[in-house]
């Protein structure tokens, strides 16, 4: 019996760009607010849940950004699996994720709170960091990283 198995063929590319923060050193979670606001498109901030990854080397220096998903009023679907594919693909050593909460409420649902430990827990055997997860509305913030829930 012969079998053949015909795949797709996986290409990696990698194009360093300039950095997106000038220097790229997020030196608080302010900082990293403010970027993200700059990123999260402002007509839907309100309107629809979004999920985006921050992707930094080892120094700290943003390297690059991926939305990961887009979803409903008050929820989107978050594929762990992505998160790290981002970060192999750039040689991220740290991650910061983050999300939108529509209702104008940046307090962390238990469902964000088991997110953020799954991600963490995962990123931890490719040994990335996961250095905050942040929540934004368009006039206020929650970091897990300033309340020591990282």
């Amino acid at each position: 019996m012969n079998t053949e198995y015909t795949v797709a063929e996986v290409r990696l590319t990698y194009k360093r760009k300039a950095s997106y923060l000038g220097e790229g050193e997020l030196r608080s979670s302010i900082d990293v607010y403010r970027f993200l606001l700059s990123i999260y498109p402002k007509e839907t901030v309100e309107y629809r849940e979004s999920f985006k990854v921050l992707y930094l080397n080892n120094c700290g220096k943003a390297i690059g950004y991926t939305t990961i998903s887009e979803g409903g009023i008050d929820t989107t679907c978050v594929d762990i699996r992505m998160i790290l594919q981002g970060a192999l693909l750039c040689n991220a050593t740290q991650i910061i994720l983050s999300h939108n909460h529509p209702s104008g409420n940046p307090r962390p649902s238990t469902q964000d709170i088991s997110l953020t430990k799954k991600v963490r827990d995962a990123s931890a055997i490719m040994q990335i960091k996961v250095v905050d997860h942040i929540i934004l509305t368009t006039d206020s913030f929650y970091s897990f990283s300033d309340e020591g829930n990282i």
